[in-house]
């Protein structure tokens, strides 16, 4: 019963719904930023979650998303929870095909229709490089590397023409091999503490401009 339950939510829509009914409306001045992606943005929050603390940011990340799941999720997990910003990190799973293929086109669609949705309900956006990887773990041999550049560059040229603040942790991170390099990763994808000490100070200088 409870492996049904989980295929028919397939957004995983409940996995925030408590925790999001819980969340009081912002206070006045209050900049509430959603933290909005896959595992990368999830396990910010356990492996150093003092990033959280004392501050106005709440973590909406889900293991193993692909964009179509996060769009679909993105009304009760950013929208209703009234932020000033919402920073997008996500497409690694997509280009790992979790939940079947994806061209870089519709990657960058999935993408494109959260920036409107934010738009039209007065959010700004901070779009995000998907981190460098040259492999992934549970599917090995897909060749990432460049994709991940690719679609990147799409990104940034989408952020530049509509002015959209875009935040570069790939140049940052990445290897010779155009990996993501192993000081800042135990796996390859997913970054380690000092992963997300290099990312923070760069988010946080995008966020203090807006």
């Amino acid at each position: 019963m409870e492996r049904k339950e989980k295929i028919l939510d397939w957004g995983y829509l409940n996995k925030y719904k408590i925790e999001n009914e819980q969340i009081l409306a912002p206070s006045s001045g209050e900049k509430r930023i959603v933290f909005f992606g896959d595992s990368i943005t999830e396990g910010w929050k356990t492996i150093h979650q003092d990033f959280f603390v004392g501050k106005s940011y709440i973590n909406r990340g889900i293991n193993g998303q692909t964009t179509s799941q996060m769009l679909l999720r993105f009304r009760p997990d950013v929208i209703e929870l009234k932020p000033k910003i919402v920073v997008i990190l996500a497409g690694g799973n997509d280009i790992a095909g979790n939940t079947g293929p994806a061209t870089l086109e519709t990657i960058l669609g999935n993408l494109i229709s959260m920036c409107e949705l934010s738009k039209v309900n007065n959010i700004k956006v901070i779009l995000c490089s998907i981190l460098p990887a040259n492999d992934f773990p549970w599917k090995r041999g897909m060749e990432p590397a460049n994709k991940i550049e690719a679609l990147n560059e799409m990104i940034l040229k989408y952020a530049k023409a509509n002015n959209i603040p875009y935040v570069d942790y790939y140049s940052a991170m990445a290897d010779e091999r155009k990996g993501l390099k192993s000081v800042y990763s135990e796996d390859g994808v997913h970054p380690n503490k000092e992963g997300y000490q290099v990312m923070e100070p760069i988010i946080e200088t995008i966020i203090g401009y807006l």
